[in-house]
């Protein structure tokens, strides 16, 4: 069996379309589920279901579906509850290797043999048990292509296409979260180079997105439950409390707040450190590659993302604008129809919206 993701006829990059649209996504991570359906309508396309749910503990752990026929249960759940048989997946960050190299070749098929040829020395697997898969982002000076890649070890696909059947959903592609994240959030023309952060209960994902494709993609084992933890053992509250003050207090500065501020700082510090570390990779390799460019501006998604006074502190760590993203960026503008989302829990579903928007770009070259 060929691996590549694209003659299994579940892409990384270019979705089969002998189903035709679904406009679904599906994301499964640590979190849990969650379920995006998009409808066309007069003024665009609009959300029309969403649901979610969360695992239970043990179910999904380290990036992996650890209880299959539990996942599948709770996958077949938020699928009926948001009226999707058929949708793109999302595969977890934490289990994919992106790469990028130079390929020769006249087209794509050529240039995937290329990469094969070297795989072992791009994804630290196995080359039998890897399954691939390139899109090309330019050429070098001799003309032939660059491009990136996605690796992932044959189980994890085996494991959710397995799932997904348990579940009775019709998986119509498989991408990077990245992937889906940065079709959610940016404009079709934007060339921009653009930092994703999307800081999950417990972890971040961390993605720098040169023209609309990933080209730089982590997992920071630090998330927005390490904040809720710090407010818990400040204050001695449960958990369901120590959230609402996260919400109300967030990180800014007030009279009165230094301690709790300290507190929550500790963490958030942590946080910041990590992404600097990535960000000051990203800047070595613009200073020796002309193919790369320094990060222009940052987008926060996630359950935290809109933890009061973050993006002030990012901005000013990193030098750069720091924005809470937009889902709706490619979607009709909000109160034009379908499903009300604010602000906090639209930014909870970037993946999935990205996911249901797969059916309305071309496939990658």
């Amino acid at each position: 069996m060929s691996r590549t993701l694209h003659e299994r006829l579940h892409a990384a990059f270019a979705p089969p379309r002998y189903l035709g649209p679904a406009f679904s996504g599906i994301d499964v991570s640590t979190s849990g589920v969650k379920a995006v359906h998009l409808s066309e309508r007069a003024s665009g396309l609009v959300i029309t279901n969403i649901a979610e749910a969360r695992f239970p503990s043990g179910a999904f752990a380290d990036g992996e579906i650890v209880d299959h026929a539990v996942a599948a249960k709770i996958i077949a759940h938020v699928a009926n509850a948001a009226h999707i048989r058929s949708a793109h997946v999302a595969l977890p960050e934490s289990k994919s290797y992106l790469f990028e190299t130079i390929a020769p070749g006249a087209d794509t098929l050529e240039r995937r043999t290329a990469v094969e040829q070297h795989l072992d020395e791009l994804v630290p697997l196995p080359p039998a048990e890897t399954i691939f898969d390139i899109v090309k982002v330019g050429h070098n000076d001799e003309g032939d292509a660059r491009v990136v890649g996605v690796g992932l070890a044959r189980r994890i696909i085996d494991d959710t296409l397995s799932t997904f059947d348990q579940a009775g959903v019709e998986v119509q592609s498989l991408e990077g979260e990245m992937f889906s994240s940065a079709r959610a959030l940016l404009p079709p023309d934007d060339d921009s180079t653009a930092l994703i952060i999307d800081i999950g209960r417990t972890v971040t994902k961390i993605g720098i997105i040169a023209e609309r494709i990933p080209r730089f993609a982590t997992t920071i084992n630090i998330g927005g439950g390490a904040l809720t933890h710090a407010v818990q053992k400040y204050f001695g509250v449960t958990e369901h409390e120590a959230r609402r003050v996260k919400d109300e207090r967030g990180i800014v500065p007030m009279k009165g707040n230094e301690e709790y501020l300290a507190a929550m700082l500790s963490t958030v510090s942590a946080l910041r450190d990590e992404i600097m570390r990535r960000l000051e990779y990203w800047l070595e390799r613009v200073a020796s590659s002309s193919s790369a460019e320094p990060v222009s501006h940052a987008i926060l998604v996630g359950g935290n993302a809109s933890t009061r006074g973050l993006p002030e502190y990012f901005e000013a760590a990193f030098g750069v604008p720091v924005v809470i993203g937009n889902v709706f960026t490619n979607l009709a503008p909000p109160g034009t129809g379908g499903v009300k989302l604010d602000t906090s829990e639209a930014v909870t579903y970037a993946t999935a919206i990205g996911l249901a928007l797969r059916d309305t770009v071309p496939p990658y070259a």
